[in-house]
């Protein structure tokens, strides 16, 4: 099943400066769960500081699982602002 995550950087809390450290680690565990088929896509947030990530993934906790391996979610720089779980579009299919 798929399910999109939306994430927040906390910059109420946090500085640039703050972020600045985390940066390498976090894209290089992003990478490992790409190769690992848990994350499917990334995209920056075009709205706000924050991604979105589109995952593979069994449930709910399974994502949860997943995005507590990113370093800016361990050290709550990094909110998970919503996991939607998504079902086909059923408008693709064959008419009837």
């Amino acid at each position: 099943m798929q399910f999109f995550a939306l994430l927040t950087r906390n910059t109420a809390e946090f500085t640039d400066a703050d972020f600045a450290p985390l940066l390498h680690s976090e894209a290089e565990q992003r990478r490992t769960l790409y190769a690992e088929g848990a994350v499917r896509q990334v995209w920056n947030r075009g709205d706000i500081p924050g991604s979105g990530m589109m995952f593979e993934a069994g449930s709910d906790a399974d994502v949860r699982g997943h995005l507590a391996t990113l370093p800016l979610v361990k050290v709550g720089m990094m909110d998970i602002a919503a996991i939607v779980p998504l079902n086909p579009y059923p408008g693709f299919g064959p008419k009837r």
